[in-house]
């Protein structure tokens, strides 16, 4: 448990340094969820600025409403104003792609990373990361897949027997181990595109292989730790969610905007917590493995 404790507070202290990350990637979201709104948001002003029923949805949340809004003639095509949203939340997957090897490279440093060299780390290794996340995406897809697959026949197969909550507590149970396998994969991948970044490695399948060989070696350990900060994380969801029912009004747009917002921060920052984690597990068993590399000169003493 200590342990566990150690490489959590290591990985915080990491990230308190370099928040600013946190910050940057936070407002290249927010401003990329904006343009993306913007075809939702000038559609619906063509409705509800005529409208009485604005009023069902500015003071509360009227789920009739806002479907029999989506189905006027007048809000125009539903795809097209959804197609902005996605095609921004495309480019902000495309550049956390790109800025999160510079990240890491100053997760590495115990010293601020210059501007010329965070780029010189994102440019150097786009191509790496690409050719990381296809091999994340089948890997895990396949392995996803199968176990899905396995749950559903599980859950048909208990559906059939007497206990009536017996199929409820099998795909609980199911779902949590699932999770479990998916987080360890990301584990593994977190671990490659650190290895990637800090050896300068251009065969991203070494990477893989040390990035393997790492998390099978300390599993547990790295397990628990991203694990303790999804608890954080989920914690956080729930206080927000609680917060805006206690503490918003259904009227106060500004309250839920700085609630929601506040509540996504802290999520991203929790994902950047283990993030740097992962380097500060890296960090350490590169050097354990440096002193044991290195030669003893020293001879016994013969009687």
């Amino acid at each position: 448990m200590s342990e566990n404790t150690n490489l959590v507070s290591a990985g915080a202290g990491i990230a308190g340094r370099n928040k600013g990350y946190v910050v940057w990637f936070f407002l290249m979201n927010l401003a990329f969820a904006h343009f993306g709104a913007t075809a939702f948001n000038d559609q619906a002003h063509g409705i509800l600025d005529h409208s009485l029923y604005a009023d069902k949805l500015l003071h509360g949340f009227s789920a009739a409403v806002f479907l029999e809004m989506l189905a006027r003639p007048e809000f125009g095509s539903l795809p097209a104003a959804t197609h902005p949203a996605m095609m921004f939340a495309v480019v902000f997957f495309l550049a956390s792609l790109l800025f999160m090897p510079g990240v890491l490279l100053g997760y590495a440093c115990d010293h601020r990373l210059p501007r010329d060299e965070f780029y010189r780390a994102c440019g150097r290794n786009v191509w790496r990361f690409v050719r990381l996340f296809l091999c994340f995406t089948i890997i895990a897809g396949v392995i996803a897949g199968i176990l899905f697959g396995a749950l559903n026949a599980l859950v048909a197969a208990v559906d059939k027997t007497s206990p009536e909550k017996l199929p409820f507590f099998a795909q609980f149970a199911g779902t949590v181990i699932i999770l479990l396998v998916l987080t360890v994969i990301r584990i593994w991948f977190d671990l490659a595109q650190t290895d990637v970044v800090l050896r300068d490695q251009p065969a991203v399948r070494k990477s893989i292989a040390a990035g393997f060989c790492k998390t099978r070696r300390d599993l547990g350990r790295l397990l628990a730790s991203y694990v303790a900060i999804a608890i954080v994380g989920l914690a956080v969801l729930v206080a927000g969610i609680l917060l805006w029912h206690a503490i918003v009004p259904p009227s106060s747009v500004l309250g839920a905007f700085i609630i929601g917002e506040a509540t996504l921060l802290l999520l991203l920052a929790a994902r950047f917590w283990q993030r740097a984690t992962a380097v500060a597990f890296y960090m350490a068993e590169s050097v354990v493995e440096e002193a044991r590399s290195i030669p003893s000169f020293a001879t016994p003493l013969v009687p």
